[in-house]
């Protein structure tokens, strides 16, 4: 049965408003009989019954007996009215999983499966249950709550723009329910079937695992699954992942190009690298939003300006450094005076120590203060050239190599095999951090901050082929230049969901979805992350996840046990209900007003 309460008992204070009400109605002045003389001829009108005494009161009284409603229930509002109401749950533990991936915002003539999804998930709640979300990463979002409890956590849900774990959510929830315990799985279950083998295994050890899925059937999707950057072309991959044929347009930077899909069929289209950052789009769009864009983030430097100083110079740095499209360089033979702030980036190699200036070091130190970035190749003869503080390593002479010893996790080492030279210069690192290390120590790349810039020693000898004749040789120095000028990586800047935006310390970033503060953001949602001069944008471009149809399973759903179900009270607001009624009196009184001739 039903039982009615207060959340807010002090709202009632509210009916302190009838006070002046009915002083108002108790002060107003008693009518007054005036007699007409005018009408003295008319002859008196018999009273043969007239009007019932009460319904005339109550008729006079009406328009103080409405507003005296109005206050009363205004004040009931205010005081949250609610009556708790018996639901079912079963009577037993249950850890609920909640698919939140970006497959389950997928919307159909029915709604979003993520609503439905909700509904199911309520459904199932157990006494006590556990909800556990597989969304941008698998979290336990309550542990052993009670059922009211665990659809209120539930009714907060959202789904991710990022692909999940549902495997790895299974495995999880199995994990923490107990041998009399159940596992319920909410899920469109249009991923991999590799989430199969985690209820399997569950099952194998006795844990019940029901399975309830929604949006199930095919679903018409185009999606954009990929995106490739390549001789200043943006490229993109498109998939038609419906039951029939497609056709898309394509836009990107003011450009965009027609596709015709066929059931199953990717094709790639190419656009220019756009000047600024954009957003590639398909027109039209369709129920899954999520793939239907990709964001292309460009860095804020389009060029950089480079100085290549060097007496001896080598063929393959400048080869490397001239192929680089984002790469303005100029090469000068020390001395060099025109050294200044109008560079990003200053390298020095094989320079010759007798005709370095020390104005031109000067000038160096200003391009780094600028925060620019300099960077210095080994020679044999390094400690003698007269870098002073601007080498960040001791030399210590040439010797031969045995082998390479550690390699650092670093963007500038990301990707790169690091061959160990016939020889290198014996050195230890001052300042800063060796990325890569000869077995040993020495320093082969090492890194440091400096002056609000970046110093870059690069360990390999002029005269040592051991990297310089690899097809990775440039990529390293569009790598390292980019890094010295301060100038963000496509692949830092372009990043997809699910991935994680790594800062040095916890720091506030904006994202699509609002403010949040770390040093580690999970990014869960289609958009532009913001840290102070650090940005990245993260697009879904999953081909499986994009992959929305939901085949029926094959297996047998579970469901609840309704012979081991118990009740739980639930709370059911009674608020909209009184503001309803006092809404109805307000326009019953304008009404009566209207009816009485007073508007």
């Amino acid at each position: 049965m039903a039982s009615a309460s207060l959340a807010l008992p002090l709202g009632l204070l509210g009916l302190l408003a009838l006070v002046p009400l009915i002083v108002l109605y108790l002060i107003q002045p008693d009518p007054r009989r005036v007699e007409l003389p005018t009408m003295q001829f008319l002859a008196e009108d018999p009273d043969e019954g007239g009007a019932n005494p009460i319904v005339e009161r109550l008729r006079r009284n009406l328009l103080f007996l409405l507003q005296v409603l109005a206050i009363v229930l205004l004040a009931l509002s205010l005081a949250s009215p609610y009556v708790l109401t018996t639901q079912a749950a079963s009577a037993q533990q249950t850890v609920v999983v909640v698919d939140a991936s970006a497959s389950m915002a997928t919307e159909s003539g029915d709604g979003a499966r993520f609503a439905a999804a909700r509904e199911r998930a309520k459904d199932n709640v157990g006494t006590p249950t556990t909800v556990v979300v597989a969304g941008a990463n698998t979290r336990t979002a309550a542990t052993d709550v009670q059922p009211g409890e665990a659809r209120s956590v539930i009714d907060d849900l959202s789904p991710t723009d990022a692909p999940a774990d549902l495997r790895g959510a299974i495995a999880r929830a199995s994990s923490l329910t107990g041998s009399q315990g159940r596992v319920v799985v909410v899920s469109d279950f249009a991923t991999d079937d590799d989430w199969q083998s985690a209820v399997q295994a569950a099952r194998a050890r006795g844990v019940d695992v029901a399975l309830e899925q929604v949006g199930q059937g095919a679903t018409s999707n185009v999606g954009i699954v990929d995106r490739r950057f390549a001789n200043e072309r943006v490229l993109l991959s498109v998939r038609n992942t419906g039951p029939s044929a497609a056709e898309r347009t394509v836009s990107l930077g003011g450009a965009s190009r027609s596709v015709s899909l066929q059931p199953g069929d990717v094709t790639t289209v190419a656009f220019p690298m756009p000047a600024e950052s954009t957003t590639a789009e398909l027109s039209p769009g369709d129920g899954f939003r999520a793939d239907d864009v990709a964001h292309v983030t460009v860095p804020e430097k389009q060029r950089l300006r480079v100085l290549l100083l060097t007496n001896r110079e080598d063929r393959y740095l400048r080869t490397a450094l001239s192929v680089n499209p984002a790469v303005e360089l100029t090469v000068a033979r020390p001395p060099a005076p025109n050294v200044g702030r109008d560079f990003d980036v200053v390298l020095f190699s094989g320079v010759d120590r007798s005709r370095l200036l020390q104005t031109t070091i000067d000038k160096s130190r200003d391009v780094l203060e600028s925060g620019g970035g300099v960077g210095i190749q080994a020679q044999s003869d390094l400690g003698r050239v007269g870098y002073g503080d601007l080498l960040p390593v001791q030399p210590r002479g040439v010797t031969n190599t045995s082998g390479i010893g550690r390699i650092g996790q670093d963007r500038l080492t990301r990707g790169f095999d690091f061959p160990a030279p016939d020889r290198h210069l014996r050195a230890n690192v001052t300042r800063g951090t060796a990325l890569v290390e000869t077995e040993d120590g020495s320093p082969l790349l090492a890194t440091a901050r400096r002056s609000g810039g970046r110093v870059l020693y690069y360990g390999y000898l002029p005269d040592e082929p051991a990297f310089r004749y690899g097809y990775r040789y440039p990529v390293f120095w569009k790598t390292a230049t980019d890094w010295l000028g301060g100038r963000a990586s496509l692949s830092d800047l372009n990043s997809r969901t699910g991935e994680t935006f790594e800062l040095s310390n916890r720091t506030t970033v904006q994202t699509p979805t609002g403010e949040r503060t770390g040093a580690e953001i999970r990014l869960d949602a289609v958009g532009v992350y913001t840290a102070g001069d650090r940005r990245t944008s993260a697009s879904l471009l999953d081909a499986r996840e994009s992959n929305v149809t939901a085949p029926v399973l094959d297996v047998a759903p579970g469901g609840r046990n309704e012979s081991a179900t118990a009740g739980f009270q639930v709370r059911q607001d009674l608020t909209p209900v009184a503001l309803l009624l006092v809404l109805a009196i307000v326009l019953g009184e304008i009404g009566y007003l209207y009816y009485r001739g007073d508007v």
